[in-house]
């Protein structure tokens, strides 16, 4: 560490001692890191179901789920001050399970050491001037296309938990049933929930969730139950602690699915720092806290960890430090001893939050040049391909390739920079080896 980031490591406790002395912003904090949490609890009961396809025990991983939250999110917090929770991301996990333990015929313990090479492989980036190369080399006009697929991307996630859409059979989506119990009581939460969002109540988001799931629980509309665990189990934790085989590190598989889990880390946790912080001098830090976090994630056992989108419901509640972060993942610790509970927060209360966050994150199309087809056409690709497809590495890929394609098309090639030239080599790339894995 250079005696500029000693000095910025120093600030930052100072900002952060004296934002505990302010009473209102400790309250407003504090809200907000129980929001952002609620925000993101299905990821304990989600992500261990996700790791369980590739051979990864559920009632082991539902430990290393909850403690490389807390640890990212602690991280995130008293280094980085910025109000960000750190959870295993969802299009990670699926990648690791489905592409390389299902799709590639790895082990669970190969992925965790390809996860591990990734991940350093994101540290060094994220600790050099790489990290700043690569952040300036983004255009403004797909940064915001960043912000707005990330925001409809949450749209379509809180519309499936509310169960307001589905799988249609003569087309992609339709409507859900409005008569099932689950989708009424979503419908309440998001009346409620907008009724205190215009009223600029504070802490509606979290009052938004916590009135709903007692409804819930008073009317029995509960979700499908949780991972049969308790904290006892934790004893045989050291069954998925530090298992990373390098054995095939030398591999083309093992090599191939690095680049592609590397490319996944690095752009996604970029995209979404970029697109939810509220203070863009916090990102150097937060992104060197989610580089940390995600090597660490692989000695704990599970998938890599990213910044969860819906760390946008905590800074919508008014999270602007560190100190919403700390109290996510204070949150994270405490839910080790009450992982059966968080089933009876029904996804029917977190859709409401998700789905006007995502609504919010959507003004961001008001940046993009609409009269300039070069510029919001590769936006718009980015917008539309990240709920798509299901995956924000996908959309940005396309994004970042079509930009200077369609600036050379335009005669225009004097606005690429260098780093947009190498961004859209490299996603072109990652593009090629993931339909080939």
């Amino acid at each position: 560490m250079d005696k500029r980031q000693r000095a910025e490591a120093v600030a930052n406790k100072l900002r952060l001692r004296e934002a505990f002395r302010d009473k209102d912003l400790i309250k407003r904090e504090l809200i907000a890191g129980i929001t952002g949490f609620f925000a993101i609890s299905y990821i304990i009961i989600v992500n261990p179901l996700i790791l369980k396809d590739a051979g990864i025990p559920t009632s082991l991983s539902v430990f290393a789920t909850i403690i490389a939250s807390l640890i990212g999110c602690l991280l995130m917090g008293f280094w980085a001050n910025a109000p960000v929770i750190l959870t295993p991301g969802m299009g990670v996990n699926a990648f690791f399970t489905y592409t390389v333990v299902v799709a590639m015929g790895l082990s669970w313990q190969q992925a965790l050491a390809i996860s591990m090479v990734a991940s350093a492989i994101y540290v060094v980036i994220a600790f050099t001037k790489l990290s700043q190369i690569l952040a300036a080399g983004i255009p403004e006009t797909l940064k915001a296309g960043i912000t707005a697929g990330i925001g409809l991307f949450l749209v379509e996630i809180g519309l499936e938990k509310a169960q307001l859409i589905q799988a249609g059979k003569s087309s992609i989506l339709a409507l859900g049933d409005l008569t099932q119990p689950a989708t009424l009581l979503a419908l309440f939460g998001l009346l409620l929930t907008l009724f205190l969002f215009m009223r600029n109540v504070t802490g509606g988001f979290f009052i938004g969730i916590l009135v709903t799931s007692v409804i819930g629980i008073l009317f029995g509309i509960k979700d499908q139950a949780s991972p049969s665990v308790g904290i006892g189990d934790i004893t045989k934790y050291q069954q998925i602690l530090a298992k990373g085989n390098f054995d095939h590190i030398l591999s083309v598989s093992f090599i191939l699915a690095v680049f592609s889990m590397t490319m996944i880390l690095v752009f996604e946790s970029m995209g979404l720092l970029e697109g939810i912080m509220p203070n863009p001098n916090k990102f150097k830090k937060a992104f060197q806290a989610s580089a940390i976090t995600s090597f660490l994630s692989g000695l704990l056992g599970t998938s890599p960890t990213v910044a969860a989108a819906e760390s946008a419901s905590a800074i919508e509640s008014g999270g602007r430090t560190g100190i919403t972060a700390i109290v996510a993942g204070l949150m994270f610790g405490v839910s080790l001893f009450f992982i059966p509970l968080i089933s009876f927060v029904p996804q029917a209360a977190i859709a409401p939050v998700i789905i006007i966050t995502g609504a919010l994150m959507m003004n961001q199309l008001s940046k993009i040049n609409m009269y300039d087809f070069s510029d919001w056409f590769p936006a718009f690709l980015i917008v539309v391909l990240i709920p798509f497809t299901t995956s924000i590495s996908t959309g940005l890929a396309f994004g970042f390739v079509a930009y200077p394609i369609l600036k050379i098309a335009a005669g225009r090639a004097r606005e690429l920079t260098t780093a947009t030239y190498v961004l859209g080599g490299l996603f072109l790339g990652d593009l090629v080896l993931s339909a080939l894995l």
